[in-house]
């Protein structure tokens, strides 16, 4: 049984109580908050590991509540929403989101993306590896403290991205498909997630990269999928 305690923002109340429900069944501790003014106040008052965050909120919404959480905190946020559209995904995995799922959903589903986020989350660094400290030119990931470097400068990562670079940094060289990195990182079969993939690497790459339209470090092999070169 995974454990953790898990933050549920949603102005509706039934929807912040079902999803709790299912949440306590698995063992997990609940905090809920009705806007993003509020979720940023129970971050403050308790550890918490994961967030399920409604779009639209009065006060603060889901996108800038996300926008303010990532300044300080790479805890995995899971975007619950009305809005199915493609655009409005990327929009949600942009500001710094580490899932998406679409209202209305299967509340089994919710439970088990929450899980596969809590497992990558408390569990980092679980890729086969014999060194602590993984190097290629002026990057520098260290296993142990969960940090990453670039010329010398710490950079903060959310989970999902660590995962994706610990991946292809421990098998530099090495392309890896699309459906390989959603599989390997999100831990489930990977469907119509082209666009979540290319979201969080586009973000390694603005974190990384001198210039992330030139990049050097994180390759495309079009019509492959992506390496991080020797």
């Amino acid at each position: 049984m995974i454990l953790g305690n898990v933050l549920i923002v949603d102005d509706d109340e039934e929807i912040r109580e079902a999803i709790a429900l299912h949440l306590k069944q698995e063992g997990l501790t609940v905090f809920l908050a009705r806007d993003g003014l509020e979720a940023l106040e129970q971050l403050e008052k308790h550890e918490i590991h994961l967030i399920v965050l409604d779009v639209m909120m009065p006060r603060l919404d889901g996108l800038q509540a996300t926008f303010r959480i990532r300044e300080t905190r790479n805890i995995p946020i899971v975007i619950v929403s009305a809005k199915s559209e493609d655009t409005d995904k990327i929009l949600g995995l942009n500001a710094g989101a580490d899932d998406y799922i679409s209202k209305p959903f299967n509340p089994l589903e919710l439970t088990a993306r929450v899980k596969s986020q809590l497992r990558r989350y408390t569990h980092l660094g679980t890729y086969k590896g014999s060194d602590d400290v993984i190097q290629i030119r002026g990057l520098l990931l260290n296993k142990s403290a969960k940090t990453m470097e670039v010329d010398g400068q710490e950079v903060r990562l959310t989970a999902t991205e660590y995962k994706i670079l610990e991946l292809l940094m421990e098998h530099k060289g090495r392309v890896f498909s699309i459906e390989e990195i959603y599989e390997l990182v999100w831990g489930e079969p990977c469907f119509n997630s082209e666009n979540t993939v290319a979201v969080h690497v586009r973000r390694i790459r603005e974190k990384i990269e001198i210039n992330p339209r030139e990049p050097k470090y994180l390759k495309v092999v079009w019509g492959i999928g992506y390496k991080m070169e020797k």
